[in-house]
């Protein structure tokens, strides 16, 4: 889905790009002055902005996946150590088992503790790789928007700044 969203918000900022770029050039505000479709324009944004929710989505449902494999970590630690205890009850018996029941138990426990932190560890770090790639596409993505609408305003503020043509008037002259 990243990429997906990833390909819309750049076709669309291509696409506004373009826009702009093959705008066709105002014959009163030289090679730097043009005119675009306005329409067009905000549409682009428009849509580029609706993207944005979209990557909040899939922010929460990483966080919201996250905290369930968590939570699976927890529950397959908490099945070792059930398992773990029963053993050692089953060992209890005899003295020799019962001292190799307890090593057995803490190694086990020990593992499933290691295990657990492990999945905790794993789960943390995908999740933060996840949103910081996620932020980054945020951030461009707005940034390239931020430009994207300076570029706009100031096309559009440099068209409404040109000067009406003056008719010129016939000159005036005096007669000797």
């Amino acid at each position: 889905m990243d990429n997906e969203m990833d390909n819309e918000v750049t076709v669309l900022l291509e696409e506004l790009y373009n826009t702009i770029a093959d705008a066709k050039t105002s014959t009163f505000g030289g090679h730097n002055k043009c005119t675009i479709d306005r329409e067009n324009a905000l549409s682009l944004l428009d849509s580029i902005r609706s993207q944005f929710p979209i990557e909040f989505t899939e922010a929460k449902r990483l966080v919201s996946a996250k905290d369930e494999f968590i939570a699976n970590a927890k529950r397959e630690a908490e099945t070792i150590r059930r398992s773990a205890e029963e053993q050692a009850k089953r060992l209890v018996d005899e003295t020799e088992i019962t001292r190799s029941a307890k090593a057995q138990a803490g190694d086990t426990l020990n593992r499933a503790e290691q295990r657990s932190r492990e999945l905790m560890k794993a789960a943390n770090d995908y999740v933060d790789d996840a949103l910081r790639r996620t932020e980054e596409a945020v951030n461009a993505a707005l940034n390239e928007v931020q430009q994207s609408r300076v570029r706009f305003r100031s096309l559009a503020g440099a068209r409404q700044n040109v000067p009406a043509p003056q008719q010129e008037e016939p000159d005036e002259q005096t007669e000797e």
